[in-house]
């Protein structure tokens, strides 16, 4: 039997930049801006896997992740 919890994708930076920090970078949990809602466990899998190829995360660290709804 299949699950009924659902997903949802977003993504967001883990880094800020600052220049009083080392490196020029402050950690920080940015907004979340949401590119899928609703989703199984295994779409919202494939969602991060895809967004992860088509965008590298960059110095801020920019990736997609996913919370139950």
């Amino acid at each position: 039997m299949a699950s009924k919890e659902r997903y949802d994708v977003f993504v967001r930076n883990w880094w800020r930049a600052n220049p009083t920090w080392p490196n020029g970078l402050e950690p920080c949990a940015g907004p979340k801006r949401y590119i899928a809602r609703g989703l199984t466990a295994d779409e919202a899998r494939r969602v991060c896997a895809e967004h992860a190829k088509e965008h590298p995360p960059g110095r801020l660290s920019r990736k997609a992740e996913f919370e139950s709804v």
